[in-house]
C-alpha cells in the first residue's frame, strides 16, 4: 500500500528520528522537480520563487456531502463557496507531513515531521477555487507556530498518534473539544483524477484562503496531479466537523505521497 518506501525510524507520535544527507538530496531534488510539469495548473505559477518544500505521506481524503447553506454560514463573505454540480463537501485529511523545509535549507531534525489532520471545505475568488480550512491540527508546536503568523491559518496543537496495523492506518487526533478517531487504507489501482470529476474537485487545488482583521489572503501551491487509490476508511468519533455530517462512512481516497512546493502569503 504505502508507495513512499521504506519509513524512517519512528520517534513516537509519528516523528521520523531524522534524514541522513543521502535521503535529503533524494528528496529536495524530488521536491523541486515538482515544478518541471506544470501544465495542469488551471493558471500561471507565481513569478515570485516559492518558500519552503514538503512531503505529505499516507494521506487520506474523507469527504461528507452536507448542507451547502450550513457551510456559507461560516465563511467569509467574500469567499464564495465552490461547489460540484451544486453539491457542497466537508472534508477530513489526515496524514504526516514529512521533509518540511524552507528553500535552500535541509529539514532540521525532529522538527520537519510530524503528523497532521486538516479539516476543510472548498471557496474561490478571482476564477481561483483553493481551500478554506476549518482548523488544522498538529504536534509541532514551533511549525503550529509559524503556520499561525506566517500564513494566518487556525492551527491548533494537538495529540497526534499515527500507528500501522495491518494494511491500516490508524489514526488518533485531540485537543479540547475536538478528537478524531479513524482508521484507513488504500485499495485498488493508482489513478489521477479524470478533468471533471469529483475526485479532481475535491484533491486538486492549487492555493489555500485565510481571513484575518476583514482581509482575504491567498498562498499559492504547486504540486504535480495527485496519485489516488479508492481507499476504505472507518471513523470511530469524529468531533471536528464545525457541521452535521449524514450517516455513514465518507467518500475515501488514498494517497500514498505527494510532494509540494508553498509561496509566501499574499493579500487578494
Amino acid at each position: 500500500m504505502d508507495m513512499a518506501g521504506p519509513r524512517a525510524a519512528r520517534c513516537g507520535n509519528g516523528h521520523d528520528c531524522g534524514v541522513s544527507t543521502f535521503d535529503f538530496l533524494t528528496v529536495a531534488a524530488r521536491q523541486a522537480q515538482v515544478l518541471d510539469d506544470v501544465s495542469h495548473r488551471p493558471w500561471p505559477l507565481p513569478v515570485e520563487p516559492w518558500v519552503q518544500a514538503q512531503t505529505w505521506e499516507e494521506l487520506a481524503f474523507l469527504h461528507w456531502q452536507v448542507d451547502a447553506d450550513d457551510l456559507r454560514a461560516l465563511l467569509p463573505p467574500e469567499l464564495p463557496l465552490d461547489t460540484h454540480g451544486g453539491a457542497a463537501w466537508l472534508g477530513i485529511t489526515p496524514f504526516r507531513v514529512t521533509n518540511l523545509r524552507l528553500r535552500g535549507m535541509t529539514p532540521l531534525p525532529w522538527l520537519s515531521t510530524f503528523p497532521e489532520l486538516n479539516v476543510r471545505t472548498y471557496v474561490t475568488r478571482d476564477d481561483k477555487p483553493g481551500i478554506w480550512f476549518f482548523s488544522l491540527d498538529a504536534t509541532n508546536p514551533l511549525a503550529v507556530e509559524a503556520a499561525r503568523r506566517l500564513y494566518r491559518l487556525p492551527y491548533h496543537r494537538a495529540r497526534i498518534t499515527v500507528e500501522h496495523r495491518g494494511d491500516f492506518v490508524h489514526f488518533d487526533a485531540a485537543r479540547p473539544g475536538a478528537t478524531l478517531s479513524a482508521r484507513y487504507r488504500g485499495e485498488g489501482d493508482v489513478f489521477e483524477a479524470a478533468p471533471g470529476s469529483l475526485e479532481e474537485f475535491l484533491t486538486d487545488r492549487y492555493c489555500l484562503y485565510a481571513a484575518d482583521g476583514g482581509r482575504i489572503y491567498r498562498t499559492e501551491i504547486h504540486h504535480p496531479p495527485w496519485r489516488l487509490q479508492r481507499a476504505e476508511a472507518h471513523v470511530d468519533l469524529n468531533t471536528v466537523s464545525p457541521v452535521a455530517l449524514p450517516a455513514g462512512e465518507p467518500h475515501a481516497l488514498y494517497a500514498a505521497r505527494q510532494d509540494a512546493v508553498v509561496w509566501a502569503l499574499t493579500e487578494v
